[in-house]
């Protein structure tokens, strides 16, 4: 069986995507924030798929909390073959009204717990020679609105990261992309 990490997954895309993957057959790991949204979630998708969703309430603030997510996994699973990273978290304020703490935030969440757990997949998927990391962007990465100026920063990071990533893993059968 497949295994696949979707995170930031109980609404919007990230719950879609998850949705799509459990349907396919893959053994998905959903996670977010709020435990009660996951569990909804997990319910959910398990009755439209009749696939078993595994769920881990994370605050991916949280470095720590991300390493122990993905060896988790890992110890679980030994290998993920489909990464997601979804999660996102803005701020709509001024640049002069954005602290420094917001934009740390951010960017832990935004980008460094896509990075953390490329980091933790890659070196598995590259030994299978084959995988599949995707970050999921915004068009604010591009077109930046002045009220969002922190939050395009991370987006525009993740596109810089994901496509350092692809020129890592050319002709390797594992692939890495941005989606915005």
């Amino acid at each position: 069986m497949k295994n696949a990490i979707v995170t930031g997954s109980t609404k919007g895309m990230g719950r879609s995507i998850a949705e799509k993957l459990s349907s396919e057959g893959y053994r998905v790991w959903i996670s977010a924030r709020n435990e009660d949204a996951l569990k909804t979630a997990k319910r959910e998708i398990e009755a439209e798929t009749g696939n078993e969703v595994m769920i881990q309430a994370i605050d991916f603030s949280d470095q720590v909390q991300i390493e122990n997510y993905a060896n988790e996994i890992l110890k679980a699973c030994e290998s993920v073959d489909v990464l997601v990273n979804n999660v996102g978290i803005y701020n709509s304020q001024s640049f002069f009204e954005t602290t420094s703490k917001q934009w740390e935030e951010q960017f832990q969440v935004n980008l460094m717990s896509g990075a953390s757990l490329s980091n933790h997949c890659l070196q598995k998927m590259l030994c299978k020679k084959w995988g599949r990391i995707i970050f999921i962007s915004s068009e604010c990465a591009y077109l930046v609105p002045n009220d969002m100026i922190s939050y395009s920063a991370t987006k525009a990071a993740i596109h810089a990261l994901s496509r350092g990533l692809s020129q890592l893993t050319r002709g390797t059968g594992v692939t890495v992309n941005t989606v915005v």
